[in-house]
């Protein structure tokens, strides 16, 4: 089957980052986050099912490094899709 996903943004203080990324993570249905100032992409995480501890410390590390200089920025969220569930429709009659 297909893997199907959406994007979103979300615009946000350098301040706000570290918290709303770490937000971000532990909601579990996150492909990719990539950080934005402007039109200019600041930085790209790629995230895949099952990343925990060991792997997400560096990447919240860099995201807290880009916090602390970004002023205005934003983050554009990849979100997978979560498949259709079986429907039980019965059609005899």
């Amino acid at each position: 089957m297909g893997e199907h996903s959406y994007w979103e943004t979300i615009k946000l203080e350098g301040g706000q980052l570290l918290d709303k990324v770490k937000q971000v993570i532990r909601e579990g249905n996150v492909r990719r986050i990539v950080v934005r100032q402007g039109e200019r992409s600041i930085a790209e995480f790629p995230l895949t099912v099952g990343v925990v501890g060991a792997v997400i410390s560096p990447v919240l590390a860099a995201v807290g490094a880009l916090a602390a200089l970004l002023t205005d920025c934003s983050i554009e969220i990849e979100r997978e899709v979560p498949p259709p569930t079986a429907s039980t429709n019965d059609s005899s009659g």
